[in-house]
């Protein structure tokens, strides 16, 4: 008679694992699903170990991949254990189906060149030709103080939009270094990757929820304090009371953290 592994009968399963990290991290379902993109019923699903609503095991296991990764848990041992509950590795996903994946994929936009030079073309065309009807039907002469002229208007007007456009402002964090001593003030930029945001007054009342997308950038002020959890935190870039934050946390780490006036310290 063989007995079975008593560390595999302990081990909670796939479902009861990312529903106990989750608690851990205290997260709700809800900050899940907004940090992951993963729909409210299906996490809800797959912590009750019920895979039906996911549309397969390949999307099952990059479901599983994603939250895991959100609530700080190894998503390959998670994976595999997952394998091990349902039969093993699933079968390959039929070219039809991953066709049809990749086909909603969203890819990056990227400038249409050709269209560009086209109506480049156009536009100097039209030019010349205005320029020539313009100059009269007096024949040559008519025509030589045109092209003469040209030369000398058409500098002035292309060169003075140059500087304006060298000299545009850019967003500067140290603008928030002049922020009220009698107010915290918290500056975040996601330099990598988009980080799910939530923001709470000194009231514990919620003044800011969603996703800072990479690039993006949110400043809130609070008299007292902010508290603050950064699905991504690794990934923000902090600035509080006009002073950076050196270590907000790690890539891909969920972490909670609060200010007050006399920040950066604590958090």
């Amino acid at each position: 008679m063989s007995i079975g592994n008593s560390s595999d009968q302990d081990r909670p399963s796939v479902g009861r694992a990312l529903r106990d990290a989750r608690i851990d991290a205290r997260l709700t379902v809800e900050e899940i699903s907004t940090s992951t993109r993963v729909r409210v019923p299906i996490v809800q699903a797959i912590e009750q170990d019920d895979y039906s609503r996911c549309g397969g095991d390949v999307y099952a296991r990059g479901h599983l991949r994603t939250l895991a990764r959100a609530v700080g848990l190894d998503a390959d041992a998670l994976v595999e254990q997952y394998d091990e509950e349902h039969g093993g590795r699933p079968e390959p996903t039929a070219p039809a189906t991953l066709f049809e994946a990749e086909r909603i994929r969203p890819e990056p936009r990227r400038p249409n060149w050709t269209a560009a030079m086209v109506a480049a073309i156009v536009a100097v065309i039209g030019f010349v030709g205005f320029t020539l009807v313009s100059g009269g039907g007096g024949g040559e002469e008519s025509g030589k103080p045109v092209a003469e002229d040209t030369p000398s208007d058409t500098p002035s007007t292309s060169e003075k939009p140059s500087p304006s456009k060298t000299n545009d402002p850019k967003p500067s964090e140290s603008a928030i270094a002049g922020a009220p001593a009698d107010k915290v003030t918290v500056r975040m930029t996601a330099e990598d990757g988009n980080s799910w945001v939530s923001a709470k007054d000194h009231n514990g009342k919620l003044v800011h929820e969603g996703v800072l997308k990479e690039g993006d950038s949110k400043t809130l002020t609070d008299d007292k304090r902010l508290d603050l959890v950064l699905g991504n935190a690794g990934g923000v870039k902090l600035f509080v009371n006009g002073k950076e934050v050196e270590h907000a946390g790690e890539v891909g780490q969920v972490q909670r953290l609060s200010y007050t006036r006399g920040d950066p310290e604590a958090g």
